[in-house]
């Protein structure tokens, strides 16, 4: 993803502004590290990323191998299965994209353009319609039951399968998205293709059900079985208990039925429609940078048990190795993922699998250190720092004044780092309920406010069309859809309609 702009803008911080970003906070003061001139601002902010914010300091970036891998780690590891990580991923390509901002001048949210529509609407999967881009679908299709066009790779050697899916690519292996971010890394780009496949399998449902318009069942139904996803099975298991029950809330309407309503307006309000807040995506939802883990274990028919695989091979000046787990290529067999490893997918799953997410803290692991966007040594590589130095780019509100806002007493934190994210991770990392497994107050009241905001703010959400649907409801969802453990629709009930390999077996 390219950072590049050509836009100089000052900001102004009005209440009154709307527009594709925006602030929660417009009123709180903009937040930078007391006694630190501006000329020496990239090397504190290096000097805390490096020295404070790595998992494993002093382990080169070409050795990522040689960090204990060995799981479970108990300083390190959450409850949260790993999938979940990058799926956080996955929906902030969804909700927010924006190509033309400057890590390294000044910006303000009114100059940004959004370029996706902040909406959980998989605009990122669908882009603009079969219609304005053909590229997208299977012209083999008829233009009522469009199908996603997919890829092929070779299956296990021996295996039940002898061709596996991959997104569609080019001839020089570049994914046909309708967001390129969604292959910057192997998984990612699968939850991509669980999505495409989704989709896939629901407009076969529709045909065979006799529906007059398949491709618009089908896309419906994968995206409200998307949002309550992301609001039951995902926010629900990321932000505080009590706050995600308040920030999305079933009343009665006057005529006798329901409706669903946001507890924190007060929070997220708009004039319009919704916009993307840049708390929630400059500081609060990058919350999930802390969960990455340096290796995994991919699959067990070609990697076996205790193989893993390194997210980013960094090592300086090396070529890239055919089993890093980044993207913009063929998927390789090695990085294929078995799900029941990375998500709760069968009651027989235990133990040490699905593999887990790195807890919710203030460092980063080794592979976020030295990331291969810039060139070799750029400090714009190492994510904790952009991350720090992005926050202040953009006038962000410290962390304690945050609070205060928010009529919440501020956590300690050193003044020098009360940067709104790593705020709300030093809150995640304390919070005496979740240590280390939840957001904390603050970090909870921004997530979930802004989810809250784009579901009830989306004129063809579930909450707003059918407010009393449920996926059982759903005439195009199958029980062989769920899963037994609760919650029962959830990430892995995509997986499920995709037909991805869960376990072993099905390689």
């Amino acid at each position: 993803m390219s950072h590049a702009s050509n836009v100089a803008i000052l900001a102004p911080k009005s209440p009154f502004y709307q527009g594709p970003f925006g602030r929660l906070f417009p009123n709180l003061p903009a937040w930078r590290p007391p006694g630190v001139p501006d000329s020496a601002l990239e090397q504190h902010f290096l000097q805390i990323a490096n020295a404070d914010m790595v998992e494993f300091p002093g382990v080169s970036p070409g050795n990522l191998l040689q960090i204990p891998t060995a799981v479970p780690q108990p300083p390190f590891d959450a409850e949260l299965p790993a999938g979940y990580v990058y799926f956080g991923q996955f929906v902030d390509h969804d909700i927010t994209f924006d190509p033309a901002s400057l890590l390294m001048r000044a910006n303000d949210p009114s100059g940004l353009l959004n370029h996706r529509t902040p909406r959980l609407d998989l605009d990122s999967l669908y882009g603009r319609g079969p219609a304005d881009a053909p590229f997208l679908y299977d012209r083999h299709t008829p233009a009522n039951a469009k199908k996603f066009l997919l890829g092929a790779i070779a299956g296990v050697p021996g295996g039940t399968r002898a061709t596996l899916p991959d997104l569609p690519r080019n001839t020089e292996q570049t994914a046909l998205t309708g967001d390129p971010r969604n292959d910057e890394n192997a998984f990612v780009a699968q939850l991509h293709l669980a999505c495409l496949l989704a989709h896939n399998t629901l407009v076969d449902r529709a045909v065979a059900a006799g529906m007059a318009e398949p491709f618009n069942a089908a896309r419906k139904t994968l995206l409200w079985l998307y949002q309550w996803v992301v609001w039951h099975d995902f926010l629900g298991r990321i932000v505080d208990p009590a706050i995600h029950a308040l920030a999305l809330r079933k009343t009665p309407n006057a005529v006798g039925g329901s409706q669903w309503e946001s507890g924190l307006k007060a929070v997220f309000h708009w004039k319009n429609q919704p916009f993307m807040p840049v708390e929630f995506s400059v500081a609060a939802y990058r919350f999930g940078h802390s969960m990455v883990r340096n290796a995994y274990q991919t699959n067990s028919p070609i990697r076996g048990f205790g193989n893993f695989a390194v997210l980013f091979d960094n090592s300086p000046g090396a070529p890239v190795p055919p089993d890093d787990l980044r993207g913009g290529r063929t998927l390789d067999i090695r990085n294929y993922v078995q799900w029941d490893w990375f998500l709760p997918m069968q009651s027989s799953v235990h133990g040490l699998f699905p593999q887990r997410a790195r807890k919710l803290d203030t460092k980063l692991s080794n592979a976020l250190a030295a990331l291969h966007e810039g060139p070799a040594g750029s400090p714009m590589n190492v994510l904790a720092f952009r991350n720090l130095l992005r926050g202040v780019r953009l006038e962000l509100p410290s962390g304690s004044d945050t609070a205060r806002q928010l009529g919440l007493t501020p956590i300690a934190i050193p003044p020098d780092r009360d940067s709104l994210w790593f705020y709300c991770l030093l809150e995640a990392e304390t919070n005496p309920s979740f240590p280390g497994e939840r957001l904390g107050a603050v970090g909870s009241t921004i997530v979930a406010a802004v989810f809250a905001g784009l579901l009830t703010g989306d004129p063809n959400a579930w909450v707003n069309v059918d407010p009393a649907w449920t996926p059982d409801r759903d005439p195009l969802l199958q029980a062989s859809d769920r899963i037994d453990s609760a919650p029962d629709w959830c990430l892995s009930s995509i997986i499920r309609l995709a037909g991805l390999p869960v376990d072993g077996g099905d390689f």
